[in-house]
């Protein structure tokens, strides 16, 4: 357990919370949410003893296997794969110990360590660690290259891989999905699922911590609170939590604005002065209720486009890629006022390349591009924070397109991405990434676009920003083409999916759910080992039927073993929350509550074992029927 009593952590002498007072168990699935800068990345230097509480306690079992993901990676010359397998501490060190005993010709303790090897899976972490590299993107040609040979992102993916592969009893995730695709993201998902440790995980992408979360911990005006559930159901109870707020505070600004009334008339007067100072005295001692401030500090959206050409833009018959490499053949696409957009694909199918070619920012390779006369395109991709001018700032920046407008009514644009004061004449070389994603969204919105081509706008976006952002891209008239691995934007903004993949664009039938099963077909396709012979690419139906049917019955005992294990865990989870819900109580720590109380608690240690041994049986099986596969 980890347990937080009345911690406090300042900055300086801004305090980013206080009085936070909670228990996190062991197994449990935590999202970390709160506006940029409200101490969530303090939140997790505490849980790694970078940092400690201004006041309070905080406190942990001893022993804790805590991982974390790295923020820079040296540029080494081991492999990937060795560098992911460096992640499992324990396993490096029984290998170092083993080659010792090896060089000693120690026997006896060569057969010891082999044991302690097969405990800790030492001899499936290579196959443990190829997975976790395949399902990030990396080829199975990429596992020997060195980590020096890969870029930023590439190397942030693996510091990932690293960190998962820790067989840890605290998992600490800062804003895990930046750095990944869509596919990516998905794996990700389900390899957190099904994490037996603890999980704390900063996230802004909702439908991220719906799938994952079973509690959110919300750090919001210096008060950090835990709520039970996933995001969603975060969001109704702070809801309720801030009207029920509102209607006390608005009943308690009655009561004050009647007893001032009453002081303001009587003050002066020799019979009522006694009770004016009363009444005086009530409105000190009056703990004030805050106003609940549920607005965004965004507010934005974009203007009618000038002119709405039909069509916006064409591509006929072209081949997309660089030099040589061509990753999209024959592809031909018009584009419309009102079309929404959505790309999926495979990482390297060729989804940003054709942003690019549509944008402008790269030719294609052969066919035709054509292009309304009055197309006006508004075009975001990562590269462009970059191309920021550091030294300036916000007005700047915005004053470059419009050099004739008011300094005045630029302000009034830019508070609506929450530039504000002195913020808009400050250089923005320390703005953080989130900051400058939101100066180069404000760029796009102030030029009027007719023609939305989107590439991850949502990194570093909080979720606040998110949703403003999606509430703008619903209302904007004009086309949207969008690449993203925020699944709510893409469920929310695009109603056409289009299926980069295998050197095609073309339609895709089906919504994201439907393209996690493609993906997992095409993954099962390509793991499938191929035939070598002739004899074997020509089986008969009949007997690819029967080979079919041999398989699953092979395969029938260990996938039952997986459906019982995960069965067993979701009714323990169930269990286990229904208890915590019942220990949560304040009524059940009364005296006459006491026996009870004995045996909430004793069933809650019985849940939790049986718990923990359900999930090792679940990997276990998990395992089991990977191998098999």
């Amino acid at each position: 357990m980890l347990n937080f009593k009345n911690i406090a952590i300042r900055r300086g002498s801004r305090v980013l919370f206080s009085g936070a007072s909670f228990t996190i168990h062991k197994g449990q699935k935590i999202g970390l949410t709160g506006a940029n800068g409200v101490g969530k990345s303090s939140f997790f230097a505490l849980l790694r003893d970078e940092l400690h509480a201004d006041e309070g306690e905080f406190s942990m079992p001893p022993n804790l296997e805590v991982a974390h993901v790295a923020q820079e990676t040296p540029a080494l010359e081991c492999s990937a794969i060795d560098y992911v397998l460096d992640g499992d501490r324990e396993l490096r060190a029984l290998q170092q110990r083993l080659q010792a005993a090896e060089l000693a010709h120690d026997g006896l303790k060569l057969a010891e360590l082999h044991g302690a090897l097969e405990h800790v899976g030492g001899y499936t972490a290579q196959a443990r660690a190829s997975r976790l590299l395949n399902g990030l993107g990396f080829t199975t040609a990429q596992e020997s290259l060195p980590v020096s040979t890969f870029s930023g992102g590439w190397r942030m993916r693996l510091n990932l891989a690293q960190a998962l592969m820790c067989r840890s009893d605290v998992l600490l995730l800062d804003e895990p999905t930046n750095h990944l695709d869509l596919d990516a993201v998905m794996y990700l998902q389900d390899w957190l699922c099904k994490y037996p440790g603890t999980l704390l995980l900063i996230s802004h992408d909702r439908d991220f911590l719906d799938a994952i979360t079973d509690h959110i911990v919300h750090i919001e005006q210096s008060q950090a609170e835990i709520y039970t559930g996933n995001y969603s159901d975060f969001e109704r109870m702070r809801a309720e939590k801030l009207a029920q707020q509102q209607t006390a505070f608005d009943k308690q600004q009655r009561e004050i604005a009647h007893i001032q009334s009453f002081v303001d008339r009587f003050k002066a007067q020799a019979t009522k002065a006694r009770q004016a100072q009363s009444r005086i005295k009530a409105l000190e001692r009056m703990e004030l209720i805050a106003q609940a401030h549920v607005d965004s500090p965004f507010g934005f959206s974009f203007p009618p486009p000038k002119k709405m050409p039909n069509p916006l833009l064409k591509i006929e018959e072209a081949d997309i890629g660089y030099g040589s490499k061509v990753v999209a053949h024959n592809v031909s696409l018009s584009i419309s006022p009102g079309d929404r957009i959505g790309l999926l694909g495979p990482n390297g199918a060729g989804k940003s390349s054709l942003i690019k070619v549509l944008s402008g920012q790269m030719p294609a390779l052969s066919g035709k591009l054509l292009t309304a006369q009055d197309l006006h395109i508004g075009y975001f991709a990562q590269h462009q924070l970059e191309q920021l001018r550091l030294d300036e700032s916000p007005l700047w920046h915005l004053q470059q397109l419009d050099k004739q407008a008011l300094e005045r009514d630029l302000r009034n644009f830019l508070g609506g991405f929450d530039f504000r004061g002195d913020k808009v004449h400050d250089p923005i070389a320390p703005f953080s990434g989130g900051e400058k994603a939101r100066l180069v969204l404000a760029l796009l919105v102030y030029q009027n676009p007719n023609l939305l081509l989107l590439d991850e706008p949502t990194n570093h976006l909080d979720l606040e920003m998110r949703h403003a952002l999606n509430v703008a891209l619903q209302e904007f008239q004009g086309a949207i083409v969008v690449v993203s691995h925020d699944r709510h934007l893409l469920r929310s903004v695009t109603d056409q999916l289009l299926l980069v993949a295998d050197g095609k664009v073309q339609p895709f039938d089906g919504d994201l759910d439907d393209y996690k099963q493609w993906l997992a077909d095409q993954k099962r396709a390509t793991d499938e080992p191929e035939a070598t012979s002739t004899a074997a690419t020509n089986v008969s139906r009949k007997d690819q039927r029967k080979q079919d049917a041999e398989r699953r019955q092979r395969l029938k005992p260990l996938l039952d073993a997986v459906k019982k294990a995960e069965a067993d865990v979701e009714k323990y989870h169930q269990q286990q929350q229904d208890l915590e819900q019942q220990l949560a109580d304040p009524a059940i720590y009364n005296e006459e509550n006491k026996e009870q109380l004995k045996k909430l608690l004793s069933h809650k240690a019985q849940v939790d074992n049986a718990l923990e041994q359900a999930e090792l049986d679940w990997m276990t099986a998990e395992e089991n029927l990977s191998q098999a596969e």
